[in-house]
């Protein structure tokens, strides 16, 4: 941290440790996923599953976003500033829009992960077996990104930031 000459500002100094590219193909992929899922709950369950897909996938948007807002807030952590609701591939959800902490994101996005697994679990008594797969899978195909970025930049410490693109997962370190 370096104080600017005339003392009317702080600057902070991140040091690029990692960067991780999201190709066009992984993209591609990232995207056909949800056409697979459908045309397997079709064949396999029923014939409403493009309608289940499509109530679901607010459903999952709203559930992750309480269960990211309260962890945030739980751990005494800002929110209105640092993060907020994206609907940019591939990180479509509620995402961090600075720098964030290493280790504040993979807590958020572990309690997102399991968290969001369990309210699928309990819409099995009360929801068609189709609608429950639906949210499963939504909820997994929104977190895949987030998680392949959070392992592909674990480097055994978790002191680091991370900063997301739409092209890119950085990892810096202070």
């Amino acid at each position: 941290m370096e104080a600017n000459p005339k003392g009317s500002a702080t600057f902070y100094q991140y040091k690029l440790i990692q960067k991780n590219n999201i190709s066009i193909r992984m993209l591609r992929i990232y995207l056909t996923l949800p056409l697979a899922f459908i045309l397997l709950e079709t064949l396999f369950l029923s014939r409403l599953s493009l309608l289940y897909f499509i109530i679901a996938a607010p459903v999952v948007l709203w559930i992750q976003y309480v269960i990211s807002h309260s962890v945030l807030i739980i751990t005494g952590n800002r929110v209105t500033k640092k993060w907020r609701s994206s609907f940019r591939l591939p990180w479509i959800g509620y995402m961090p829009d600075q720098y964030i902490s290493y280790s504040l994101f993979k807590r958020v996005q572990m309690h997102n992960f399991w968290i969001g697994l369990c309210i699928p679990a309990l819409f099995i008594v009360w929801a068609p077996p189709a609608f429950t797969l639906s949210m499963a899978l939504f909820h997994l195909w929104l977190l895949l990104p987030r998680l392949y970025a959070l392992f592909r930049l674990n480097l055994g410490h978790e002191q680091g930031m991370l900063k997301f693109s739409p092209t890119d997962a950085s990892y810096y370190s202070q």
